[in-house]
C-alpha cells in the first residue's frame, strides 16, 4: 500500500470547522437538532466502526463480542454518556476516541450490557469487511498478527480517512457521468508517474494521452481536497491538518498490504 505521494499543500486554508466530529459529539452540538444530530452520528459510526473494531478485535475478543462491544461504545456516545465532557483543545478526534475506548474496555460492567444493541445503526461484520474493503486500503495479514492493537486502530483510522474521500470522489464522478473514468483512474490515484501507463489508460477510456494525463492530474488534485476535508473534520484547527495527513499517510504507507 503506498500513502499519498503529495500532502495536499497550497490547496487554501479550511476557514472553518463547523461539521467537524467534536460537533456530533457535543450535547447540543452545531447540527442544532436531534434528528440532524442522530443522522450525523450514524454517519459517523458508519465510517469509523472499523478501527474501534479492530482495536478491540486484536485486544483478544472474539469477533463476535468485538462487534457487540463497538455497538455498544457507538451507542452510548449516542446517548451523550461517553464524550459530552470532551475538550476539543485537549487533542485530535482520533485520539480522543481510543483514549475513551481504552476506558469502556476496563468497565466490566459495560462488557456485561444487556441493553438492546446497535439501535438503528447498521454494521458489518469482520469477514465481510475484509472481503469488501478497497485492496489499496487493506490491512496485511502481518499486520493483523503482529501490530499492537493501539497501531492497528491508527492503521485502520487511516483506511477509513483515505476510503471516506474516496467514496466521495466516486460520489462526485457519479453525479457528473464519469463514473468509468473513476472506474480507471481510481487504482492509479497514488501510483507513481513512472509506473503509470498512459497509452494503456487511453485506451481504456478511449482519449488521447494528453487528455489522460489531464484527467489523471485532475482527479489526483480532487483526491487530495476530499482527504484534506475528511482530515479537517478530525482536528479543531487548519495548523493540525498538514500534520494529521503526513501521519495518516505514514501510518498507511508502513501498515498496508
Amino acid at each position: 500500500m503506498k500513502a499519498v505521494a503529495e500532502t495536499p499543500d497550497g490547496q487554501g486554508a479550511l476557514t472553518h470547522f463547523a461539521t467537524t466530529r467534536w460537533s456530533l459529539i457535543r450535547p447540543g452540538g452545531a447540527l442544532g437538532t436531534p434528528s440532524a444530530e442522530n443522522a450525523g452520528l450514524t454517519h459517523l459510526c458508519q465510517i469509523y466502526w472499523r478501527p474501534i473494531f479492530t482495536f478491540v478485535y486484536r485486544r483478544g475478543y472474539s469477533a463476535q463480542d468485538a462487534q457487540d462491544l463497538t455497538q455498544d461504545f457507538f451507542l452510548m456516545i449516542q446517548e451523550g454518556t461517553l464524550l459530552q465532557s470532551a475538550d476539543p483543545e485537549r487533542g485530535r478526534f482520533r485520539s480522543l476516541l481510543i483514549r475513551s475506548l481504552k476506558n469502556f474496555l476496563i468497565d466490566a460492567q459495560v462488557k456485561r450490557r444487556t441493553q438492546k444493541r446497535g439501535g438503528d445503526l447498521q454494521f458489518v461484520s469482520w469477514e465481510t469487511w475484509m472481503a469488501d474493503v478497497p485492496g489499496q486500503l487493506s490491512i496485511s495479514t502481518q499486520a493483523l498478527e503482529t501490530s499492537p492493537a493501539e497501531a492497528l486502530f491508527d492503521l485502520s483510522w487511516a483506511a477509513a480517512i483515505a476510503e471516506e474521500a474516496l467514496r466521495r470522489l466516486r460520489l462526485e464522478c457519479e453525479s457528473k457521468g464519469r463514473r468509468r473514468v473513476y472506474e480507471v483512474l481510481n487504482a492509479y490515484l497514488t501510483t507513481e508517474r513512472e509506473d503509470i501507463s498512459y497509452h494503456d489508460l487511453s485506451v481504456a477510456l478511449g482519449v488521447p494521452e494528453p487528455s489522460v494525463k489531464s484527467l489523471l492530474h485532475q482527479f489526483r488534485k480532487r483526491y487530495r481536497a476530499l482527504l484534506r476535508e475528511e482530515v479537517a473534520k478530525t482536528v479543531e484547527s487548519d495548523a493540525d491538518v498538514n500534520d494529521e495527513i503526513r501521519y495518516l499517510c505514514a501510518t498507511l504507507s508502513t501498515g498496508g498490504g
